[in-house]
C-alpha cells in the first residue's frame, strides 16, 4: 500500500467514514465535475485495491456513500440529523494533500450546505463553507493557497465571507 493511500484511509478512518469500495484515480477535471457516484473501483483477491496518482492531473479519491458522513456530520457540529447528506461526498488526494467536501441539507437553518475540509498534520481545517437557497448564497471561504474554487452560478469563489444570489446547486472545483 503506498503512503498516499495509506493517508487518504487515515482520512476516511479519523472520520469515521467508511469507503465503498476501493480507492481510485481519475482525471482531476473529470472528477470535480461529476455530481453523482464515483465509480466504484475492483478490488483484488477480496482486499481493498489502491490507487495512486501519477500525475498532478489526476486525484485519488474513496468512493463514500452519502449515508457514512452521517455520523461526522453529527459529531462535528454536535447537533444530530441537522445536517443530513444530499449528494455522494468527495474524499480525495489531490497533488499531495487530502479533502473532504460534503454536500448537506441544514435542517434547522433549511437551506443547503457545501461544507469542504482539508487535512493537515492530522488536523481537519474547514476551508469552504457555503450555505444555499433559491433565494441567496451565504459563504465563507478560505482557499487561498489551494488549486480549488467554489463554483455559484457559473462564477469562481476562493476566498471571504458574504452573500451572492441564490443557486440550487453549488460546485467544488478546480480554480480556473
Amino acid at each position: 500500500m503506498s503512503n498516499r493511500s495509506n493517508l487518504l484511509r487515515n482520512v476516511l478512518i479519523g472520520a469515521g467514514v467508511a469507503a465503498v469500495g476501493a480507492i481510485g484515480t481519475k482525471a482531476a477535471v473529470d472528477y470535480f465535475k461529476n455530481r453523482g457516484q464515483e465509480e466504484v473501483v475492483g478490488t483484488r483477491g477480496g482486499e481493498e485495491a489502491d490507487a495512486e496518482a501519477t500525475s498532478p492531473e489526476e486525484v485519488a479519491y474513496a468512493t463514500v456513500e452519502p449515508s457514512s458522513v452521517q455520523d461526522f456530520l453529527d459529531k462535528s457540529f454536535g447537533d444530530p440529523g441537522r445536517y443530513v447528506p444530499t449528494r455522494p461526498p468527495k474524499v480525495f488526494d489531490y497533488q499531495g494533500k487530502q479533502y473532504m467536501v460534503i454536500w448537506a441539507r441544514d435542517n434547522q437553518k433549511n437551506k443547503n450546505q457545501m461544507l469542504a475540509f482539508a487535512y493537515v498534520d492530522q488536523n481537519r481545517k474547514m476551508i469552504a463553507s457555503v450555505g444555499y437557497t433559491n433565494e441567496k448564497t451565504d459563504y465563507n471561504l478560505h482557499l487561498d493557497g489551494t488549486p480549488f474554487a467554489v463554483e455559484v452560478n457559473g462564477q469562481q469563489l476562493t476566498s471571504g465571507q458574504s452573500e451572492t444570489g441564490g443557486t440550487d446547486e453549488v460546485d467544488f472545483v478546480l480554480a480556473a
